[in-house]
């Protein structure tokens, strides 16, 4: 495996073991400011906030250092800044703290997922699913581990403090393998916030459709077992997980599907198995199937969002303006699926409400053509060859 392939895929399992190490602590934040529901509330929508503000600037950072320095830039101030929360002084220090929070692993997020577009192009073959589902790994692992330092009572600053140092020590390990990458001198700079082209907006409807499908199915599984098929908390709890799961498996394999389908057909099927999975989650009322068919449809959507920011940093004039379109509209579908899915739960039933969700798989599948690679693409510098020199010029495509 190359070594550039490996230091990206460090990066990823940093990002996922740091975001699930932070969601497991919520619990101990809110004991030590005492805050009620609403509060928790307002302050958890911060980190949101901040990421949102932070993605499209990132496809600027991006052009101006490369997606390589950017990546090792931002992962150390995301280091940095990253215990900073749990040693706040007050309820009211946390907003800007979680603020600054999310803005840095929100651009991380960006420029990460922009570099490994540049290491796909040098490699000449689909990675990005696999790293993904790295992503799940590591936030699988930093939950655990955080539940672990919950359950021993290890104080959050503690906790939270030594994760910093990790990701610290790990990422500047691995940055200095991050595949070098070069930017062509007459591309034109990104705007301060890079909304999306036509092609980048086709692109973003089929994603916004998986991670709408994704984010409705992953916070809504336990309460919908619970609620129309009468599961236990135990068991309702456990679908979650093994929901998470089953998406990382598939897009630990999904680099494989899409080498043999290629991308539209790969998506294609991910949407039959998906809307599959919808309808026996609308149908069954018992909790076995319903857990399976959770867990099918986060299969069908699993390779969906890899796919679809792949081609957005490559049908955009540099990889950051592309992936930072395409992560800030699916991070707005990942926003607005939980609350759109409870609305329609409390007005009609949670059945009704995934007859919505099984639409939108529907939906999903049936723009999946906007994968296909186009026959005139805009004219990019191709990766760095890892065997050419450093001085060498870079090779254009076109």
């Amino acid at each position: 495996m190359s070594k550039h392939r490996v230091a990206i895929s460090a990066v990823f399992v940093l990002h996922g073991v740091g975001a699930g190490s932070v969601a497991t602590r919520i619990p101990w934040f809110q004991d030590r400011f005492d805050l009620g529901p609403t509060l928790l509330g307002l302050v958890l929508l911060c980190p949101t906030i901040g990421a949102f503000v932070g993605m499209p600037l990132a496809g600027r950072v991006a052009h101006r250092l490369g997606t390589r320095a950017a990546t090792r830039l931002l992962l150390v101030l995301w280091a940095a800044v990253f215990a900073l929360p749990a040693l706040a002084p007050s309820a009211l220090a946390l907003v800007p703290l979680f603020l600054l929070y999310g803005v840095l692993i929100g651009m991380l997020d960006v420029v990460m997922n922009a570099h490994a577009v540049v290491v796909e192009r040098a490699l000449e073959r689909p990675v990005m699913s696999s790293l993904h589902g790295l992503w799940c790994v590591g936030s699988l692992a930093g939950g655990g581990i955080g539940a672990l330092a919950a359950q021993t009572g290890t104080d959050a600053r503690l906790h939270l403090g030594a994760m910093a140092v990790t990701l610290l020590l790990v990422g500047a390990a691995a940055g200095p393998f991050l595949l070098a990458d070069t930017t062509a001198a007459d591309a034109p700079a990104p705007r301060r916030f890079a909304l999306p082209t036509r092609a980048v907006a086709a692109l973003g409807l089929v994603g916004f459709c998986a991670t709408f499908a994704e984010g409705a199915s992953a916070n809504w599984t336990a309460v919908y077992l619970i609620e129309v098929t009468g599961a236990g908390p135990g068991p309702a709890a456990a679908s979650y997980t093994f929901f998470m799961l089953c998406m990382a498996a598939a897009r630990l394999v999904g680099d494989r599907l899409v080498r043999r389908f290629g991308p539209v057909a790969t998506v294609r099927y991910g949407g039959v198995l998906a809307v599959a999975g919808g309808v026996v989650v609308v149908t069954s009322r018992t909790t076995l199937p319903s857990v399976l068919a959770f867990a099918l449809i986060g299969v069908g959507v699993a390779v969906v969002v890899p796919l679809v920011i792949t081609a957005a940093g490559n049908a955009s004039a540099s990889p950051g303006e592309g992936v930072a379109s395409m992560t800030t509209i699916t991070y707005l579908s990942g926003l607005a699926a939980p609350a759109v899915t409870g609305w329609l739960a409390g007005a009609v039933s949670y059945p009704a409400a995934f007859v919505v969700i099984t639409a939108v798989a529907v939906l999903m599948t049936v723009r999946a053509g906007a994968l296909r690679p186009r026959a005139a693409t805009l004219a990019r510098p191709s990766a760095p060859d890892p065997s050419r020199p450093s001085g060498a010029p870079a090779r254009r495509t076109g």
